[in-house]
């Protein structure tokens, strides 16, 4: 490995080491009472050179934001690829089976995501909101190609898929905030609304408004 290849995955590391340690410290508090100087303190770095990194507290937590999001877009790309021939129940059980799993495996970054959407730093709410809309784009332009919404309206559509997108965030907020015990009563709750969404949705036809 080449001395400047050395620096730059040192760099790397660090940059990586203070997103960890961003997300340790706002376990229990918003990004708006962090400070540079404790997060410099947790990763073993002097304040100065945190800015080699990051150009601001709001500037850790875009990039938070985007890691959180690659997470939740991966997870929810999972949920959009039913089996063939997949039942609308079935996929609605596979769904929070998928959810589940992500949340346990990256718990930090759903609580991360659900505390900052209500109580971070204004940049960030934003950044969560749109990473949201985009998420419902992802998702009206795949219902799209499924036969029952064939004749559908693009803001039928649209509204399916902010349904969906809405219910599933907020199924992963509860998972990572909800006490053990807590766990197997969300699921089956997040289930039944699943199925109830879907098995209704695909009964509906644009233009049906009463």
């Amino acid at each position: 490995m080449t001395e400047t290849a050395s620096r730059a995955d040192q760099k790397a590391r660090t940059r990586q080491a203070i997103l960890d340690a961003a997300l340790t410290l706002t376990a229990d508090s918003s990004l708006v009472a962090l400070s540079l100087r404790q997060v410099a303190k947790e990763v073993g770095i002097v304040p100065t050179a945190f800015y080699r990194h990051f150009a601001s507290v709001d500037d850790l937590g875009l990039a938070l934001v985007d890691e959180s999001f690659a997470l939740l877009r991966a997870m929810l790309r999972d949920v959009r690829r039913p089996e063939a021939g997949a039942t609308f129940i079935g996929i609605a059980d596979a769904s929070v089976e998928i959810l589940a799993d992500h949340v346990s495996r990256q718990r930090a970054h759903y609580v991360f995501i659900a505390r900052e959407l209500v109580a971070g730093p204004a940049p960030v709410r934003d950044a969560i909101r749109l990473e949201i809309e985009r998420a419902e784009g992802d998702l009206a332009t795949d219902l799209a190609r499924v036969p029952a919404t064939r004749e559908w309206s693009t803001s039928d559509l649209h509204a399916l898929s902010a349904l969906i997108v809405s219910a599933m965030v907020g199924t992963a907020q509860s998972m990572a905030t909800a006490r053990p015990e807590q766990a197997a009563r969300i699921a089956d709750q997040a289930r039944t609304q699943l199925r109830m969404v879907l098995i209704g949705a695909f009964s509906w036809r644009s233009g049906e408004r009463d």
